[in-house]
């Protein structure tokens, strides 16, 4: 008995147990289901459903004049939901040969039986995202969509297609530094104009909800966007496609004669700063010159001789020269300190006595570091200052990213030194960017006014113009009126009688300043027995007279034994001006008309009446005789008219169609039916039936042509 009682007890406690343990899993679902359900869909959500983001639309970047230089075109990703409820497997199964061979004949990459096999896999497998193509351009997509068991949509046919964007650029390689691009993660890049308007072109995301499925697999829930995406705005440039053509296309060729390492053209229009062309070309491993790195913006060189400008206009603002005083240049050698100064005539005996504006046409180094010594060797400070006040050591701030720094030292700094104010008087020790150098020239040929540089000048969002950007003045004026009548005779003088002489033409005067100077190695320092490197460089405007673009070609280590700047950039230069001049109308003067002038009236052809006289009244060339009646007339010119004559014309008859044009001369022969034989080009010189003979249906006749001298 006691037996019986210790198992019902035992049996009583784990009944008893049980009921508690049930009671509380109840208890916990009952909680779950009311306290915590809105925690635990949360949850679930998250794991089963996401709003993902959805770039929008990248806006585009065209040229001045409308051209593209940049968009984004719209590629789609295929799938295939292969388990959609309304997909039935006679569905499925009837029309999948059908949608194969389709795929196959549009897409032409695989067979159709592996089109086939494929699907038929993901049916198999029940894969609701099956991949079938990407890179679908739309007009395969209009295609995709008419095929079998896709035509039936998303929730009929599990048909499923997605937008993804390719950046692309029509004129491939053409300012592709300038126009840029950008990268993503955490070492992504920004370049170019691309770069500088990343945010205008980006738009605004959208957002999309997403479902997961097996595999880690998400698909969208609805046809539409819960938020959709922003377009991006389109960015005009300030670029002419024509311009950077010829630019890119005269570097090119000036580097391959060369074999040149890089270099870089910049065309820039002078009162508002809008560059019109910007090349920067440098040899890649394979020996070709490409668009790898902007140079005009961000390389920061010594410049040589360009930088004379800026360093005699310092001399004359202070009044230390002008440009008929002498200059003792000697032999061409000039020793300061322990530093000897060379011009390049110095191997035949130097230049001798110079004035000022010699020594700047020559681009004698002793003339303009003994111009700068003895002016300011007790006072370098206000030498440098001087610069400062034309703004050649502060940015241009330009919005395209990686801008050089330009470097002017000054006195007491770490390395300046006792040679450092005769080495800057002919551009060295001192570092600016092609750019930065082009933008002050561009001051002296817009009357001392030193603009901003400007890439865009539009903002567009659906062909609506939303900001537009005008000339930024950076200074109001680099020197004096006076000093700027004299310098700018200085850069003609260049061209007319002293470096650049070799670009002088009768098409277009230029002024400008050539540059040729050793580049620095760290390695080698400027100069060893086997390691030279030169840089040659031309900057300036034109016409020089009444100057409308400006103008800098920098060309980086030729190595033919070729560097200075006159050979090697000025050609340059000479293309890009002549080219342009060439294009702007606007930039020729007018041809006045030359009064009672005798014009010899041209050639007129015999024919209809009606024709001619329309012809040559709107030619307003006077008719004799135009009140001639018949159909088809003669015509004769004399010094100030066209005279009239009749042409008969009888039925049944041949015509005589001798000096009419072809179109005329067949159709009076084919009236009287005739069948007509044209032989060469022109106006009929003779006909194989003889005019007036009695016409016989359907008979061949041979017209011989000939051009009228």
């Amino acid at each position: 008995m006691s037996i019986k009682r210790d198992i019902l007890w035992r049996v009583a406690v784990i009944y008893f147990g049980f009921l508690l343990i049930g009671f509380l899993i109840i208890g916990k679902i009952l909680y779950i289901q009311v306290f915590e359900k809105s925690m635990w869909e949360a949850e679930a959500s998250a794991y089963i459903l996401k709003n993902m983001i959805i770039p929008a639309d990248r806006g585009s970047i065209y040229a001045a004049d409308g051209r593209l230089l940049a968009s984004s075109v719209p590629y789609y990703e295929i799938r295939f939901d292969s388990r959609c409820y309304a997909l039935t497997d006679k569905i499925f199964y009837d029309n999948v040969d059908s949608l194969a061979y389709c795929l196959s004949k549009l897409f032409k990459d695989k067979p159709a039986w592996q089109y086939r096999q494929e699907l038929i896999s993901a049916r198999k497998s029940g894969n609701r995202y099956h991949l079938v193509k990407s890179g679908v351009n739309y007009i395969q997509l209009k295609q995709v969509k008419t095929f079998p068991v896709f035509r039936r949509g998303k929730y009929k046919g599990g048909f499923i297609y997605l937008q993804e964007n390719k950046r692309i650029r029509p004129h491939q390689n053409l300012a592709a530094r300038l126009i840029g691009y950008t990268t993503k993660g955490e070492r992504g890049n920004i370049v170019g104009i691309e770069g500088a308007y990343e945010d205008q072109l980006n738009g605004i995301e959208g957002i999309r909800l997403m479902q997961r499925l097996n595999g880690d697999i998400w698909m969208p829930v609805n046809d539409r966007n819960e938020i959709e995406p922003r377009d991006g705005v389109d960015v005009i440039t300030t670029i002419d496609v024509d311009i950077q053509d010829v630019a890119e296309k005269a570097l090119v060729e000036q580097l391959i004669a060369q074999d040149a390492r890089h270099g870089t053209a910049v065309l820039m229009e002078v009162q508002t700063g809008e560059i019109k062309a910007m090349v920067n070309l440098s040899k890649d491993s394979q020996g070709r010159y490409r668009e790898l790195q902007n140079f005009a913006i961000g390389e920061s060189t010594e410049p040589g001789s360009t930088f004379k400008l800026p360093v005699l206009i310092a001399a004359l603002e202070d009044g230390y020269v002008d440009l008929n005083d002498t200059i003792e240049t000697g032999d061409g050698t000039f020793q300061y300190y322990d530093k000897i100064i060379r011009d390049e005539q110095y191997k035949h005996g130097g230049y001798g006595k110079l004035t000022v504006q010699k020594v700047f046409e020559y681009s004698s180094n002793v003339g303009m570091a003994k111009i700068i010594t003895e002016a300011y060797k007790n006072q370098p400070h206000h030498f440098v200052d001087r610069l400062y006040r034309m703004r050649l050591n502060e940015k241009l701030g330009v919005e395209i990213k990686g801008e050089g720094k330009p470097i002017i030292r000054y006195p007491g700094e770490k390395l300046w030194s006792g040679i450092s104010l005769a080495q800057m008087s002919y551009g060295y020790e001192v570092r600016l960017t092609p750019l930065q150098i082009l933008v002050f020239y561009n001051a002296i040929a817009n009357n001392g006014k030193m603009v901003k540089p400007i890439f865009v000048k539009e903002l567009q969002y659906h062909g609506k113009t939303i900001k537009t950007f005008g000339p930024e003045v950076l200074q109001s004026s680099v020197c004096s009126r006076a000093t700027l009548k004299k310098v700018r005779l200085l850069l003609e003088g260049v061209v007319e009688n002293g470096t650049a002489n070799n670009l002088r033409n009768p098409q277009i005067k230029i002024a400008g300043k050539t540059g040729t100077n050793q580049i620095y190695n760290k390695k080698y320092g400027y100069k060893t027995d086997s390691e030279v490197s030169y840089q040659a460089s031309f900057v300036g405007y034109f016409p020089a007279d009444e100057p409308r673009f400006s103008c800098i070609i920098v060309v980086n280590s030729p190595s033919k034994q070729v560097y200075y700047g006159n050979q090697v950039a000025g050609p340059v230069f000479l293309e890009i001006a002549k080219k342009v001049y060439a294009t702007a109308v606007d930039m020729h003067h007018p041809i006045e008309e030359e009064k009672n002038v005798m014009v010899d009236l041209p050639y007129s052809k015999n024919g209809n009446r009606n024709e001619c006289k329309t012809v040559l009244q709107e030619l307003r060339i006077p008719i004799e005789n135009k009140h001639v009646q018949s159909e088809w007339i003669n015509t004769a010119k004399d010094k100030q008219e066209v005279k009239f004559s009749e042409r008969t014309v009888i039925e049944n008859l041949v015509p005589n169609v001798v000096s009419l044009g072809a179109k005329d001369a067949v159709y009076l022969l084919e009236n009287a039916g005739l069948k007509v034989t044209l032989v060469g080009k022109g106006s009929v010189r003779s006909q194989s039936i003889f005019p007036g003979t009695r016409v016989r249906k359907g008979e061949k006749i041979v017209l011989e042509m000939t051009y009228r001298d």
